[in-house]
């Protein structure tokens, strides 16, 4: 059966964990101390690795030969907690199970002892979905568990928990993960998977990804089905619906220099594309920040985001334009993002927005 490559490349030891390694670190330490918490918080934005880490973890502390803190995968146990029916470490969705009832099945089953390993884990996952009163009920195990449980609460809104919750656990924040970390994650699957792909076309990958891994894979799935494991640059743009870098650079450039006529027109033939709105003003919104990123920290910051040549074009407009100018038209489009996704006529907010800019203090043709 075929597996999406974020399922199939999901990580099983410590160090295939990516750009987490403040979290994993602390872990394998406490494993190899014989450290161990009862209670532990992974928090941060989805597709980060928390319920991955969590895993890793749950078989991390009952394998029978650790490898520097990561599970051997050969022994017994590690065997065992592999497969599916494994009833040592128990996954709970508290989205679907956020009563006060289903935790207090749980806690009265959590006496019961593991049966192949050292601890009975514990994975609640979007744990902030608990009600109010399967917190409470929640509170009296996590202070005083069974010497053999382990609970790991994942959770993407953290501000949500109880103060009561969080001071009775051990909190990790995971972090999104930078664009070139992501991208060099893609090619290694792609070359595993034989499947070919330019290097901007995995960059624009691993950017659409903002921060995600799993997003990224799923985005990289897409792609490779689409260009039949032969990805390249424009089939990426195909998917995702975005403009390439030339069609923002004219728009872009329209905007802040050109005027109303080479505006429209520029606009036009975006429309006429049928491309997502809400996508290009994201677009816009990024190629006036790194315009901005260009012009106080010098070309160098960008260099795995554009190619030389175009990259030199940026530097060039970058020049031309005023921080305050470049400022201004980031924050524009910045504002109307929320709106575009409820607006009955998103081209015209995009249309009133440019005109603005072009309204204040630029040339009109």
């Amino acid at each position: 059966m075929y597996l999406a490559l974020y399922r199939k490349f999901r990580p099983t030891t410590f160090d295939k964990i990516i750009g987490q390694e403040h979290i994993t670190r602390t872990l394998q330490n406490q494993i190899k101390n014989d450290q161990i918490g009862h209670a532990y918080l992974f928090c941060g934005s989805r597709g980060t690795g928390k319920t991955t880490c969590a895993k890793v973890f749950a078989r991390a502390i009952n394998c029978l030969h650790p490898v520097d803190g990561s599970p051997c995968g050969e022994c017994e146990t590690c065997r065992a907690l592999k497969e599916s029916n494994a009833i040592d470490i128990v996954e709970i969705d508290a989205a679907s199970n956020n009563g006060v009832e289903e935790i207090r099945d749980l806690r009265d089953k959590v006496k019961y002892p593991p049966t192949v390993g050292r601890y009975k884990v514990y994975i609640i996952d979007e744990v902030h979905m608990l009600t109010t009163s399967a917190f409470n009920a929640l509170l009296k195990t996590l202070e005083e568990p069974p010497s053999h449980a382990v609970f790991i609460l994942a959770t993407t809104e953290v501000h949500k928990l109880p103060a009561t919750i969080l001071s009775r656990v051990l909190r990790f924040d995971f972090k999104l993960i930078n664009t070139e970390t992501i991208a060099k994650l893609i090619t290694d699957i792609f070359a595993q998977s034989g499947i070919k792909s330019e290097p901007k076309a995995t960059n624009l990958i691993a950017s659409a990804g903002e921060g995600s891994v799993r997003d990224a894979l799923s985005i990289a799935d897409m792609c490779a089905s689409f260009a039949n494991n032969d990805i390249h640059y424009a089939d990426v743009v195909e998917v995702l619906g975005v403009s390439d870098n030339q069609t923002i650079f004219d728009l872009g450039t329209a905007i802040i220099t050109e005027g109303y006529k080479a505006f429209f027109e520029q606009f036009s033939k975006i429309c006429s594309a049928g491309k997502n709105l809400l996508v290009i003003s994201s677009d816009l919104t990024k190629f006036y920040r790194d315009l901005l990123v260009i012009k106080t920290c010098g070309a160098e910051a960008l260099k795995d985001n554009y190619d030389a040549e175009f990259l030199g074009k940026l530097q060039t407009l970058a020049d031309k334009i005023e921080l305050t100018r470049l400022n201004q038209a980031m924050q524009a489009f910045s504002k109307i993002e929320t709106e575009l996704k409820y607006s009955l006529n998103p081209k015209l907010l995009i249309e009133t927005t440019a005109l603005s800019l072009l309204s204040s203090d630029v040339k009109k043709n």
